[in-house]
């Protein structure tokens, strides 16, 4: 069976919001949904995992109420607990790091870098630490406070959902990723040639730029793109 089986942009439930959909190697349908930012969704099975809700950049009263929510990091583009409680059931479970963990007053998952949960029997995640490298820009995602990114499998494929991070070597690290996602803004997480060494150190099949937006140094989508040919696919959505 292939990796990946393409059937280009979907209809979500809530179709003001673009969506792909792909199936995974068992066989299973994903369909992914895109709000902004670092928002997003992920539908399988009939289930809803939410990635950092934020009611900014999507209704999410009217959106399906979620099976499981994961937060990244606690600042304001990513952790909203407006948003998170539209989509919350007795039932929902969030995954998040330790300091938004806080905020949940630890009615929640509390995943550290490394950490592994099942919370379903669909999908297992794993937590990888998310932080900044670069001189003068290591206080904006000081590796101490353990913010997370995640690699959710699905039906036996790998989705890489960095949060906000450069290419560390946990990163690097990575293996089988079939899908990512990954942050291109500055100065706050990747620069353009950033993005390239990440993408080309764990070689997913299909590369999302999320986060790309919002600053005044804007993202040059387009040599990104280039720089990549024949590396991966490169999908733009609007994640700006």
């Amino acid at each position: 069976m292939s990796l990946l089986t393409f059937f280009g942009c979907g209809r979500s439930k809530a179709p003001e919001y673009p969506s792909d959909t792909l199936t995974a190697r068992d066989g299973r349908e994903m369909r992914f949904h895109f709000f902004k930012h670092a928002s997003l969704a992920i539908e399988t099975g009939g289930k809803w995992i939410y990635v950092d809700p934020v009611s900014e950049y999507a209704d999410y009263a009217s959106l399906p109420k979620g099976d499981l929510v994961l937060i990244t990091h606690s600042h304001h583009d990513h952790l909203d607990i407006t948003a998170v409680d539209r989509i919350l059931t007795p039932e929902t479970e969030i995954l998040c790091d330790r300091t938004s963990a806080e905020a949940f007053e630890m009615n929640c998952y509390t995943m550290r870098p490394g950490s592994v949960a099942t919370p379903r029997d669909y999908v297992k995640i794993e937590a990888v630490a998310a932080y900044n490298t670069t001189p003068g820009h290591l206080q904006f995602h000081p590796k101490d406070r353990e913010d997370c990114g995640y690699v959710l499998t699905i039906g036996g494929t790998r989705i890489y959902v960095a949060g906000d991070t450069e290419p560390t070597p946990e990163l690097k690290k990575l293996k089988n990723i079939d899908i990512a996602f990954l942050p291109v803004n500055q100065p706050y997480t990747m620069t353009v040639d950033q993005a390239v060494e990440a993408v080309k150190a764990i070689r997913p099949a299909i590369f999302y730029p999320y986060h790309y937006g919002e600053v005044e140094e804007k993202t040059d989508l387009e040599r990104l793109t280039q720089e990549l040919d024949g590396v991966t696919e490169v999908r733009i959505r609007p994640l700006e």
